[in-house]
């Protein structure tokens, strides 16, 4: 009993971490993210490496009190706990302020939890042996026919564990194959694959609805999680909107936002692609640019980073030719940002945002007041009728459908949606006043 009470406190120690993050939450997001590469705590793929769920949202009044009402979250957190083995522990993250209480707070109940299992497991340490529950956060399906590998590789990170499961037969919570005609006549498994809400590396509050036949997606149905309304502006959005409201926002400030944005958006799409090295190194940068430093050092740091990226002739192999979106197309759809400036593949979409990494981060201190001629964030234009990140959303069937399935997470992060901008409801008059 005294070496397994051991063997627990030692793995507890830096206990795997599975991030919740609800749309409008990004401020939060990124403080724990900080804080656990300060820590060097490891943030995992899925419910079934979790010790430590910690749930963010910008909803002052979640996580309140020790037992929170099972009731009054929502059912893709419930799902998502009860597929977590024991021993576990939860944490809610509303203050970006206290993000290190809460990983404290956690870690504190895991080595407590872990002693009471000893005893009489509780509801909060009680382990599951069923995992029906898992589709709401648990293992992204596979069939036998079509061998999809879900763990690993570089396009492999396509099935990292996720919203698995509706409408099927479970058997030991994976979704039992339907069958149907594919575009020959073949009789090939078709599976329902929802990807999404909590996956590492993933637009929070998105969940994709997938149909399969063999490694090739059939159809798309984009879902965002219903999420209350938020009347505070898109993190990454937030300087261009204030200025357009009339407030004084400097270029550099807004320079700073922009890199920032471009490179948290990089993190994913490397990370997704397999690049876990060269993601972790943006997010330092990024990090470094939210805290403020001057655009000398943060040149000095994103230089070496581009001039890698652009070299990479393993990551161009793995991404050229995914998720085409050309100019004229990208128009149609009301793409404005990056992806339109791309003109092209999942490749294209990356070099762009590098170029504008570059370029911001060598302007971050620039104190002249920024230019509200034209309102335009991270992802494109924000004085149309709809936000960006929704003609992104809109635009990602048509990039998905008659694609490899393991590519399609590199597709979506190459796109990266910022579901906060669905969320915001501005004041009328403002800049998207979209219903």
């Amino acid at each position: 009993m005294e070496l397994r009470r051991a063997l627990v406190r030692a793995a507890v120690a830096r206990p795997g971490v599975l991030l919740a993050v609800s749309p409008g939450a990004t401020r939060q997001r990124l403080a724990v993210e900080a804080e656990l590469a300060r820590r060097g705590w490891t943030c995992v793929s899925g419910p079934a490496e979790t010790d430590l769920l910690v749930i963010v949202s910008d909803r002052e009044d979640e996580g309140e009190g020790e037992g929170r009402d099972e009731g009054g979250e929502s059912d893709w957190v419930a799902g998502l706990w009860q597929g977590i083995p024991a021993p576990k522990a939860r944490v809610w993250v509303t203050d970006p302020e206290r993000a290190g209480d809460a990983l404290d707070s956690g870690l504190a109940d895991l080595e407590r939890g872990e002693h009471e299992d000893d005893h009489a497991p509780d509801a909060h340490h009680e382990h599951h042996e069923h995992h029906e529950h898992q589709q709401d956060g648990g293992t992204a399906p596979h069939s036998d026919h079509g061998g999809h590998d879900m763990h690993g590789g570089h396009h492999g990170h396509a099935g990292h564990h996720g919203h698995a499961g509706h409408d099927m037969g479970l058997v030991e919570g994976l979704p039992m194959a339907d069958r149907a005609d594919d575009r020959d006549g073949l009789r090939l498994d078709v599976l329902h694959v929802p990807l999404g809400p909590v996956l590492a590396d993933w637009p929070a509050g998105l969940i994709l609805h997938l149909t399969l036949q063999g490694d090739i997606v059939q159809e798309v149905t984009v879902e965002p999680v219903a999420t209350p309304p938020s009347p505070s502006p898109p993190f990454w959005d937030e300087p261009w909107l204030r200025a357009a409201s009339g407030e004084h926002i400097s270029r550099g400030d807004a320079a700073r936002r922009l890199c920032a944005a471009h490179l948290d958006s990089l993190g994913r799409f490397f990370a997704v692609a397999g690049w876990d090295d060269m993601a972790a190194r943006i997010r330092h940068v990024r990090d470094r640019a939210l805290a403020g430093a001057i655009a000398a050092e943060l040149t000095s740091l994103v230089s070496p980073l581009i001039r890698r990226a652009q070299r990479s002739r393993t990551l161009r192999w793995l991404t050229t030719g995914l998720g085409t979106l050309p100019a004229e197309q990208a128009r149609q759809r009301g793409v404005t940002g990056p992806a339109l400036v791309a003109d092209g593949d999942a490749y294209s979409r990356m070099l762009v945002w590098l170029e504008a990494v570059g370029r911001s981060a060598a302007a971050c201190d620039v104190t002249e007041a920024l230019d509200t001629a034209e309102v335009v964030g991270p992802r494109g234009r924000l004085d149309t009728p709809v936000p960006p990140s929704k003609a992104l959303l809109d635009s990602l069937p048509r990039l998905l459908e008659g694609t490899e399935f393991a590519s399609a997470r590199i597709i979506v992060a190459s796109l990266d949606p910022d579901l906060d901008e669905l969320t915001h409801v501005p004041a009328p008059g403002t800049v998207h006043s979209h219903g």
